[in-house]
């Protein structure tokens, strides 16, 4: 078209595509009407060596106009501005703000979800002894790595593409063994599916299990991710009471007589928060009762490998002989949570279920790192490293408990956790959890009061202490920090 060129600076630096900015710089022109509708562009190949760049640059420019309706190609491969233009807003100027995104949605929402609660960041420079999480400098990482890069050899392009969605063969297979040998389970390969860490194994049973205004009973002190992923299930959800044997299973029997229950979700071998092991004439009963009304146990063994005194106890599943349990278990807190690993180990039939929701909703975890992970169980990586780390968090909870003893003993009733990685601590009666656990921020120590965990969200008299992730020293730390936070004004 005589009379006009194109105005672009393709020297200034930008992470644009640069056919993208060719594009662009011509709907622009377009706009301000100096290339009018049907005007006839420049052939592919002369705007390319006006511009200095390859032809198939150009032809992707004009290809992006030409899907955005500004124009069309005729059959002589001629490009011509469209007789009619979009009917779209105008652009902003070169050198303008970018867009953001829109601050309100253009459609109704839902009133403010009940699931999502306030995430309050950790103070800079503060020691975190919220929750039991693992200590992820202890990861042995090398033999992650050299397991990884030996998996993307080994598996090459297969682990990058569509798979099995129960997860690796071969990470099911070895989990299956470590199930058998520690933890009393005759499990099949075939009757695990990987999921993303214990959380995603809980969301598909609850998708799979539940349907909108089922009754699912949980510890009406416990973890509320589990209860949030079971209430969008549509569960109405009953607390049960629990105590030092674990949940009361009378009121299980006092709940069935009232309404029909579906299931039950339960952290029997170490309850959270408490730490309780559910005591055996309650297994006993639990299993016996479930077995009567024919509802689904969900069990919620999230730190089996983490038992000091004594002998751990084998799960509900090793007992199972009904097709009850729904046995959801996690590889985070050997390992990382980053790395999302859990499962779930469930009858057959539950699993052919299962499975067409996991298809449906999050298809496949990551073949690369399920491969890694299970040549380090196969290799005895993996139970290597949970024995140091046994030995590792024995010391840490008892340099925790010495260090409350000292300091606390007026605030606090501490008594060692048989196994997990964390502790229960009571607190005295002038003593509001709440309110320490606020001051505790600010003095540089975040941990959490026991009114977290509890149902209603009433106060619980108690803290829960986490002592796995800290150092020793650092832990005496903490408990200082906490002794400061007690005696703010």
């Amino acid at each position: 078209m005589k009379g006009w060129d194109l105005t672009l600076d393709l020297h200034a630096p930008s992470p644009t595509p640069l056919f993208v900015r060719i594009a662009r710089a011509l709907e622009e022109d377009i706009r301000r009407g100096r290339l009018p509708p049907g005007a006839s562009l420049p052939g592919s190949r002369t705007l390319a060596k006006s511009l200095g760049v390859h032809r198939n640059t150009v032809l992707a420019a004009y290809q992006e106009l030409a899907t955005q309706g500004w124009v069309t190609t005729s059959a002589a491969r001629a490009t011509s501005v469209s007789p009619t233009l979009p009917d779209v807003p105008a652009r902003a100027t070169t050198g303008a703000p970018r867009a953001a995104m829109p601050s309100r949605v253009g459609f109704s929402l839902p009133a403010s979800s009940p699931l999502r609660r306030e995430r309050l960041e950790s103070p800079r420079g503060a020691l975190v002894m919220v929750g039991g999480e693992p200590d992820v400098r202890l990861l042995p990482s090398s033999a992650l790595a050299r397991a990884y890069r030996r998996a993307l050899k080994i598996g090459g392009k297969r682990l990058l593409g569509y798979g099995d969605a129960r997860g690796h063969p071969r990470l099911r297979a070895a989990l299956a063994e470590m199930l058998s040998s520690l933890r009393g389970l005759a499990v099949h390969a075939d009757e695990l599916v990987i999921t993303r860490g214990s959380q995603g194994a809980l969301d598909l049973v609850a998708r799979t299990l539940l349907r909108p205004g089922d009754t699912v009973a949980v510890e009406a002190i416990g973890y509320r991710p589990a209860w949030h992923a079971l209430q969008l299930a549509g569960a109405r959800l009953a607390p049960v009471p629990v105590d030092g044997e674990g949940l009361r299973v009378e009121a299980l029997e006092t709940l069935s007589r009232r309404t029909p229950v579906r299931a039950v979700y339960l952290t029997p071998h170490h309850h959270y928060p408490t730490t309780v092991t559910l005591s055996p004439a309650r297994r006993l009963a639990l299993m016996a009762w479930a077995r009567a009304h024919r509802v689904a146990l969900i069990e919620d063994d999230y730190d089996h490998e983490f038992h000091y005194d004594g002998h751990p106890v084998l799960p509900l599943a090793s007992a199972d002989r009904d097709g009850l349990v729904l046995y959801v278990g996690t590889l985070s807190k050997v390992l990382a949570p980053g790395l999302r690993l859990g499962f779930l180990a469930a009858p057959r039939p539950f699993l052919e279920h299962a499975l067409g929701v996991r298809e449906a909703v999050d298809r496949q975890g990551d073949f690369a790192v399920e491969l890694a992970v299970a040549e380090m169980l196969e290799e005895g990586e993996v139970q290597r490293h949970v024995r140091k780390l046994r030995g590792v968090y024995r010391d840490r909870r008892d340099a925790l408990v010495g260090a409350l003893e000292r300091e606390l003993a007026g605030a606090l009733t501490v008594s060692p956790p048989a196994g997990g990685m964390a502790l229960w601590a009571p607190c005295a009666p002038d003593v509001d959890a709440d309110a320490w656990a606020r001051a505790g921020r600010e003095a540089g120590v975040v941990f959490t009061p026991g009114s977290t965990y509890s149902f209603d969200g009433r106060p619980v008299p108690a803290v829960r202490l986490g002592f796995a992730a800290l150092k020793e020293s650092e832990l005496v730390e903490a408990v200082r920090r906490m002794v400061r936070a007690r005696t703010r004004p």
